[in-house]
């Protein structure tokens, strides 16, 4: 990585965000990458990713921060996440329903093609809510291998096997 690299955030900026109206992670991923690039006439690496349940048909998936209502309150989106499973199996408790985050990431830069990263991390939701660390849905996934959530995790194990470290893996060699 070039040692005289400025990082900014769109904090740092007044743009409002872009629709994202893509299908996938990827291509909300490359829609908000693109358009922040244009916006600020720089190189931009965007990230799209949430959590994906297979009995659930993948939902939440791109949705995920917006089962949260306006205010992305995650308390919310993963009790909704319970209701939901409720609804397919009474009894889903006692089962190992498989989950994943996913992660893409977008390098975008004026006049080059974008270049694209995906991970993933599999896993199984928590029966209910465990731990304080990390954010989003952390509490309730627990990563394949392991017998803690994410949210009962310290930050940097979780950071050395998540679905964003495994895409950051793909994708910083073009820094």
């Amino acid at each position: 990585m070039p040692k005289n690299l400025q990082i900014y955030s769109t904090s740092d900026f007044k743009f409002k965000s872009p629709n994202e109206n893509g299908r996938t992670f990827k291509e909300n991923s490359l829609i908000k990458a693109r358009y922040f690039s244009k916006k600020s006439k720089m190189i931009c690496l965007s990230d799209d990713s949430g959590l994906e349940v297979d009995i659930l048909e993948g939902a939440p998936g791109i949705h995920s921060a917006r089962w949260g209502g306006k205010k992305k309150d995650f308390a919310k989106a993963m009790n909704r996440v319970f209701k939901e499973l409720d609804k397919k199996n009474i009894d889903w408790k006692t089962k190992k329903i498989k989950a994943r985050f996913v992660c893409a990431l977008t390098i975008y830069w004026p006049d080059q093609k974008p270049i694209n990263s995906i991970g993933k991390i599999e896993g199984y939701i928590s029966p209910s809510m465990k731990g304080s660390y990390g954010f989003g849905y952390d509490p309730i996934f627990i990563p394949k291998g392991k017998k803690i959530t994410f949210g009962e995790m310290k930050p940097l194990q979780k950071y050395k096997i998540d679905h964003r470290f495994k895409a950051f893996k793909k994708i910083k060699k073009f820094f």
